[in-house]
C-alpha cells in the first residue's frame, strides 16, 4: 500500500508499505479522505506538542471504511463508514502513533464513530474541526435566531463556526481579510462578510448599536482577542477558540464587568463527536467549501505543500480509493 510518511524532520515521502495486521480488538480501515492541517506541518518540522518519533504516518482528520475486524470487535462490521478520535489517552492519533494518511491503517474499535451515508467522506474528514466549533457553541449555550453572532477569522475553525451558527439560526457576521476565505464564509451561510477594519461599523449599523449577542474569536491573535470584548453587546457571550500561547496585547478588561459578559474558552472537542455527527447529519451541513485542494495518495506531497500556504488554501485533502 502507499502511505504518506514523515521520515525525518522536514522530509516527507510517499512510500510503499505492507498492509498492517490487526489484533483481536482492532479494525483495519481503508482511508477515503484525509485532511492535512497546520498541526501536521508542526509535526513535520519537529515541534509537535507531545513526544513523537520518526518515521510517522500523519493524518488525524479522516474518514474511512471498515475492511477487516478483529475477533473481539462486535460494534462494527465490514463496510461501516467511520471517523475516529484524535486524542487517545496520552497518545495523539497521527502524531505519537501513526495515522490515516495511508491506503489502509489500524485503529482500536473503541476510537471509532460511525457516520451515516448522508454524511459524505469529505464531510466525515471534517468532523474533527467541526466538532471544535460545535463544542465551543455548546459551551456558549442557547445560540438561536434571536442572536447576532460575530465570527472573528475565517480559517477552518472559524468557518466551521459559521456553518454551525447558521444551522442554529443565528444571524452571522464574519470578519476576515482574505477574499477567498470571505467567499467560503458566504457559501457556508454568513449573512454579512466584511474586513476586520470594517467590523465595528458594520456591526453597529446592523444592530442599531447594540453590538453582538455572541462573539467567537477564532484567530488566536491577542489584538483580535481584545477586540472581541469591544464588539460584544450588553450581557453578551464571548467564546475564545483561537489558540495563542505567550503573546500579549492591551485589552479593555473593564468591559467584562461593565457589559456583564460571559466568557468561555475551549480547546478541542472532548466527548462530543457522536453529538457532532448527529448534528451534521440532521442539519445536512455541507462543509465542502473548506476543501480548496484535493490530491491522490500518489500526489500527497502536494497536500503537504498546500497546507504550508494558508494564504492560498483553507483545507487540503488526500483522497483514497483503495480496496482489498
Amino acid at each position: 500500500m502507499k502511505a504518506l510518511e514523515f521520515v525525518s524532520e522536514g522530509q516527507a515521502k510517499v512510500n510503499e508499505l505492507a498492509i498492517p495486521e490487526i489484533a483481536e480488538d482492532e479494525v483495519l480501515i481503508a482511508s477515503r479522505s484525509v485532511g492535512v492541517c497546520h498541526s501536521d506541518i508542526e509535526l513535520l518540522e519537529g515541534r509537535y506538542i507531545i513526544p513523537f518519533s520518526y518515521p510517522i504516518i500523519p493524518g488525524h482528520e479522516w474518514s474511512g471504511e471498515v475492511v477487516r475486524i478483529g475477533s473481539k470487535v462486535n460494534d462494527f462490521k465490514v463496510g461501516d463508514r467511520v471517523v475516529g478520535d484524535c486524542v487517545i489517552g496520552d497518545d495523539h492519533f497521527g502524531f505519537s502513533i501513526s495515522g490515516a494518511a495511508a491506503e489502509f491503517f489500524v485503529t482500536k474499535a473503541s476510537w471509532l464513530h460511525k457516520i451515516p451515508k448522508t454524511v459524505s467522506f469529505t464531510n466525515g474528514a471534517l468532523v474533527e474541526p467541526f466538532s471544535v466549533a460545535y463544542y465551543a457553541l455548546m459551551r456558549v449555550g442557547n445560540v438561536n435566531a434571536s442572536d447576532t453572532l460575530v465570527v472573528l477569522g475565517a480559517g477552518p475553525i472559524g468557518l466551521a463556526v459559521v456553518a454551525a451558527a447558521k444551522a442554529l439560526g443565528a444571524r452571522t457576521i464574519v470578519a476576515e481579510p482574505v477574499e477567498f476565505r470571505k467567499q467560503a464564509a458566504r457559501e457556508l451561510g454568513a449573512d454579512i462578510v466584511c474586513s476586520p477594519y470594517e467590523i465595528a461599523a458594520v456591526l453597529a449599523a446592523d444592530t442599531d448599536g447594540r453590538g453582538a449577542n455572541v462573539v467567537v474569536e477564532a484567530t488566536g491573535r491577542p489584538e483580535v482577542m481584545a477586540t472581541a470584548l469591544e464588539l460584544a453587546g450588553f450581557k453578551a457571550r464571548v467564546a475564545y477558540i483561537g489558540i495563542d500561547v505567550g503573546r500579549e496585547a492591551p485589552a479593555k478588561l473593564g468591559l467584562i464587568q461593565s457589559k456583564e459578559l460571559t466568557i468561555t474558552g475551549s480547546i478541542g472537542s472532548p466527548g462530543v463527536w457522536d453529538e457532532t455527527i448527529r448534528f451534521m447529519a440532521n442539519k445536512n451541513i455541507d462543509l465542502s467549501p473548506l476543501v480548496t485542494a484535493r490530491f491522490s495518495v500518489e500526489d500527497a506531497l502536494g497536500a503537504v505543500d498546500a497546507a504550508q500556504h494558508p494564504m492560498n488554501n483553507i483545507k487540503a485533502h488526500i483522497e483514497f480509493t483503495g480496496t482489498l
